[in-house]
């Protein structure tokens, strides 16, 4: 079997060049090299992870308005029935989520409710390394399940990527991978190589004796031919009615990503996040109103936008954005005005290919688990449908074990 490139780096360069190497735009350029796109292709969806960090509060995301209990439980912080975006008779959106709303009634936005896994637990570094790897429990667990996607895109020796972290913040277990590469992006200027430094042809050739030549000039050459690629894109921008995207940073890292997907560099798992860590993320144990309100307008916005950006050129029907975190909230408020940590929650999805609507149980607010809803969907039912139905893997290797993929996309 032949090395990875991460191994033939490590061996030719020495393990700190690997990582600074892998910072280079110069490990894109499968699509643009090749001077095609391939967006007409199966196998070219796109997905999209969405990490809410901290815990999102579900029951206050889409409310149950209609169930008593859930105002018994939250004197102070329930949302009022007449202030939400309802979409039937038991659910609403927050009154500050108008984009989410949008996009369900536009069949572009599906809901599972009650997703979890057994035997949640309530530490936040534990349960999203569980939502992270995949495998729950198994703490000696080195890869992320989207990681080992990457690890089943990579190519020997090529100088592409498949899977890139997009924002300012530490890039999410998830993404760790055994061999491929897996770059942080923070703005499409950091992600472009200047003409100067970009040797041309004639200056490195190939040479089938030195693998390591051969692989620096392919390197050099999908740089620039990527880095032209995003400039079009840009300039392209300019020149039409440009997408408005609200001023908030989980829209203009959206943004991003809409303009990487637009440039076709074959890249084909995005991750992101939204909270950041600590104070000001989802973990609102106390005055969760007002931080969670502005958290969830964030998120509500920034998608839709992202979506009707994808729209324009058809380009939402090639990809899937997903949320998770790492657990629910506690049904009932605490005495602070704020939730604990709790267990399952609802996974909100966005795309052109998607079944929408509601599906899975939904919360029986007496019946709890770990004090939050009681989970009723595994939540690698769900990756088991991202990875055999949408990116086209077969999810029991990647996984550990066989799931039955949970019905996200229509027929």
């Amino acid at each position: 079997m032949s090395p990875s490139r991460r191994e033939f780096l490590r061996n030719s360069l020495g393990t700190s060049a690997v990582f600074s190497f892998g910072s280079l735009p110069a490990l894109l350029g499968r699509t643009t090299q090749a001077g095609n796109t391939r967006s007409g292709d199966p196998g070219d969806t796109v997905l999209v992870a969405l990490e809410l960090s901290g815990g999102n509060d579900g029951m206050n995301t889409l409310v149950p308005y209609a169930d008593d209990e859930y105002y018994r439980k939250r004197p102070t912080i329930g949302v009022p029935a007449g202030k939400l975006h309802k979409i039937d008779d038991r659910f609403g959106f927050h009154p500050r989520m108008t984009g989410f709303k949008r996009l369900y009634d536009e069949g572009l936005l599906g809901v599972v409710h009650g997703v979890g896994y057994p035997d949640p637990s309530g530490d936040h570094q534990v349960s999203l390394r569980n939502w992270q790897t995949a495998r729950p429990h198994e703490s000696h667990c080195q890869t992320g399940w989207l990681g080992r996607v990457a690890d089943r895109m990579e190519a020997p020796y090529r100088a592409d990527v498949a899977a890139v972290f997009v924002g300012k913040t530490r890039q999410p277990f998830t993404l760790n991978a055994e061999r491929a590469i897996v770059p942080n992006v923070r703005s499409l200027e950091r992600w472009k190589l200047p003409v100067d430094s970009a040797p041309s042809p004639e200056r490195v050739v190939p040479d089938s004796d030195n693998p390591l030549v051969a692989f620096l000039h392919e390197s050099m050459a999908s740089a620039r031919a990527a880095g032209r690629r995003v400039e079009e894109v840009v300039r392209a921008e300019a020149a039409r009615p440009a997408s408005p995207y609200p001023d908030f940073q989980l829209a203009q890292t959206l943004r991003m990503v809409a303009r990487l997907i637009r440039a076709d560099l074959g890249i084909r798992v995005f991750g992101t996040e939204l909270g950041g860590d600590g104070f000001g993320g989802f973990d609102n144990h106390a005055n969760q109103i007002g931080n969670h309100c502005a958290l969830l307008e964030q998120l509500s916005e920034s998608v839709a936008a992202f979506a009707d950006d994808l729209k324009r050129d058809g380009l939402i029907e090639r990809v899937v954005l997903y949320t998770y975190s790492e657990f629910g909230r506690t049904v009932a408020e605490n005495g602070r005005r704020g939730t604990d940590h709790g267990s399952a929650a609802p996974v909100f999805l966005v795309g052109g290919r998607l079944e929408g609507g509601l599906a899975g149980v939904p919360p029986n607010l007496t019946e709890l688990e770990a004090g939050g809803q009681k989970h009723h969907v595994d939540f690698r039912r769900v990756y088991a449908a991202l990875l055999d139905d949408w990116l086209g893997f077969d999810s029991e290797p990647l996984l550990g074990e066989r799931f039955e993929p949970w019905k996200l996309f229509r027929a």
